[in-house]
């Protein structure tokens, strides 16, 4: 079981593009995204279409599917910022060349709807950031603990030191406590299993699975799962991280809420199970490598997930 191909580490003035494969977005995020990126000494390109809109979407299948494979076929560029998420990035999967990509591979970062993306950069066999877009970093200070970590990560900090770099967070009463390693992957759940089926499934054995969502209804993410379980995809997995499902109201009808109805569905899997990780439509939305190998330890009184990215 190995991981994924990192792309290279930045540094002071390597080359970000910034660019709308989904929803359109309010322009003055892509103005602070630009400023907090060239703070860190970036040199900063915003895609010619990343502004725009065509009914939702930051413009049309073409406009979209041209600025990002501009993005990956720029020899200069290192890091691809998608500026949001919402709903677009499938229009694009099954229509990207990876031939230069793979020569001048680069960080894709951002979560949400950009998951499908993930999924195709893993299937080409290449690792990706799910992590916080242009919003987060326009309006949290620059202090912002995932702000600090996605830098942290782009830049090679404490990536590259013999000891792995990690998350801390409290214990759930719902955990299955023990220790698990694998290959990261997952992101939103809804959009993963849309893909379900196609080429760009994500593969169950030796993944260490993390699942968030926003708006989705209990009963619709039960659904999922129960897909998921039915599918012999939960039976496989090293570890599973389920995280923040936000914008819902619980449906009690169901018998228990969202968390308690996805503990029964998953009561009978004996590796490590974590409920409330910090990844999702939050501010403490954790950068997380998907792709990289990973251990996950849930204990009595705490979580830790520990990304062992050293080169060897």
């Amino acid at each position: 079981m190995n991981s994924l191909i990192f792309p290279p580490y930045v540094h002071e003035g390597d080359r970000v593009i910034i660019l709308s494969p989904s929803s359109k977005i309010d322009k003055s995020f892509l103005k602070g995204a630009k400023k907090r990126l060239k703070s860190w000494g970036l040199d900063v390109v915003v895609a010619k279409h990343a502004g725009s809109a065509h009914g939702t979407y930051a413009g049309s299948i073409q406009q979209r599917l041209k600025d990002l494979q501009e993005a990956m076929d720029d020899e200069k560029a290192k890091v691809i910022l998608c500026s949001r998420g919402g709903y677009g990035a499938v229009h694009l999967v099954g229509q990207l060349d990876f031939t230069k990509f793979r020569q001048h591979p680069k960080w894709l970062i951002g979560f949400s709807d950009i998951t499908a993306l993930h999924n195709v950069l893993q299937q080409n066999g290449f690792a990706s950031l799910h992590a916080p877009m242009a919003r987060h970093l326009t309006v949290e200070p620059e202090d912002d603990f995932c702000t600090q970590a996605l830098k942290d990560i782009l830049f090679g900090n404490k990536l590259q030191e013999e000891t792995s770099f990690g998350y801390t967070c409290p214990a759930h009463k719902l955990n299955h406590k023990g220790e698990g390693t694998g290959i990261l992957r997952g992101g939103n759940i809804s959009v993963f299993y849309g893909l379900r089926g196609t080429p760009y499934d994500i593969p169950a054995e030796g993944t260490v699975l993390f699942i968030e969502d926003i708006g989705e209804r209990p009963h619709a993410v039960e659904r999922m799962m129960y897909n998921l379980k039915l599918g012999g995809v939960l039976e496989k997995l090293s570890g599973l991280v389920i995280g923040q499902f936000t914008e819902y109201e619980e449906n009690m009808s169901l018998g228990k809420d969202l968390y308690g109805a996805l503990a029964d569905l998953v009561k009978e899997y004996d590796y490590p199970i974590c409920f409330g990780f910090p990844v999702g439509h939050v501010t403490m939305n954790v950068p997380m490598i998907n792709g990289a190998r990973v251990t996950l330890e849930v204990g009595k009184k705490e979580v830790k997930l520990s990304f062992n990215t050293h080169k060897e």
